[in-house]
């Protein structure tokens, strides 16, 4: 997995490539909590290019949540591959995260 990230004004972009699972998710959930953690309130997780995600995986999706929502800020996620979105739709993951088809979308709702 890589991550990249990019900033559009007070919004953290982070784009997740690759595969999201038990090998990695640490990476991810520490990337957000370093974000968190600098009191960022408005971070978008751009997945176009996630190609799998693990229970592993959704358990860093919701602890992120969890945090951004406990800190006051604002997180959403963009771009899910039909797959991944049923991963998301099965877990019930989709009732509680907001997501957008595209990245303009999303920026548009901070």
């Amino acid at each position: 997995m890589l991550i990249d990230e990019e900033r559009k004004g007070q919004i953290v972009i982070l784009k997740i490539h690759g595969r999201l699972d038990s090998t990695n998710s640490t990476e991810l959930d520490a990337a957000i909590a370093n974000l968190v953690n600098q009191n960022e309130k408005a971070i978008l997780l751009d997945c176009q290019q996630l190609d799998y995600v693990s229970s592993a995986g959704l358990r860093v999706f919701l602890k992120a949540l969890k945090s951004m929502s406990t800190s006051k800020g604002k997180l959403l996620l963009c771009c899910l591959k039909e797959p991944i979105r049923e991963i998301f739709d099965i877990s019930g993951f989709s009732g509680i995260f907001s997501i957008y088809e595209t990245q303009e979308k999303a920026l548009s709702r901070f």
